[in-house]
């Protein structure tokens, strides 16, 4: 018997601090459990595949979408996918646990208009595109040509934060893990 929890929808732009946030709110907040992603990217260094996204090839995500098994999915950029299995939920609800979604901005968008009611998403976001290219830079994870594409996706991502139930500034660290711990909880236990 499925048992429907709540969803916290965390996004934002690359380098806004979405991984950081969602593994603080994992440790501290035992009734959330994290839904893992499919990709299409490459796996960087320190990422495990099944824990922190399923990376799959390019015909193994769009097989995925012609079964039908995302409840959402997006080209995020050319050819390269992102999207979350509809197993990925009934699993974490089916074991009692509250859903913490890392996700894209259209993802974010497309999971709160199918769940508005048991939902609350979050777009965090800083006060510059120099900001987050210095936090992309400082990742040393792609080159300079990706991250361009990054920044300029973010332009466009921070107009649609006006879908976004809560907008949430992230320029100190310890500031915005105390208000999105309290945002959180106020939602799932109030």
């Amino acid at each position: 018997m499925l048992k429907q929890g709540k969803m916290i929808i965390l996004s934002g732009s690359s380098g806004s601090g979405k991984t950081t946030i969602s593994n603080f709110l994992l440790s501290t907040i035992p009734s959330l459990q994290f839904s893992i992603s499919c990709t299409t990217r490459p796996i960087r260094p320190c990422e495990i595949h099944k824990k922190d996204y399923f990376f799959l090839s390019n015909n193994e995500f769009i097989n995925k979408i012609n079964n039908h098994h995302f409840i959402e999915w997006e080209e995020v950029y050319p050819k390269l996918f992102y999207g979350t299995l509809k197993q990925e939920i009934l699993r974490i609800w089916n074991s009692n646990y509250h859903v913490l979604f890392d996700v894209d901005v259209k993802g974010a968008i497309n999971l709160k208009t199918k769940y508005p009611h048991n939902s609350l998403s979050i777009f965090l976001m800083v006060n510059s595109i120099k900001i987050l290219e210095n936090r992309l830079i400082n990742r040393n994870s792609e080159n300079y040509y990706k991250i361009y594409i990054r920044l300029k996706k973010a332009k466009i991502e921070y107009n649609l934060s006006k879908f976004f139930d809560i907008v949430l500034m992230n320029l100190d660290l310890f500031i915005t893990k105390q208000k999105i711990f309290k945002i959180v909880s106020n939602f799932l236990f109030n």
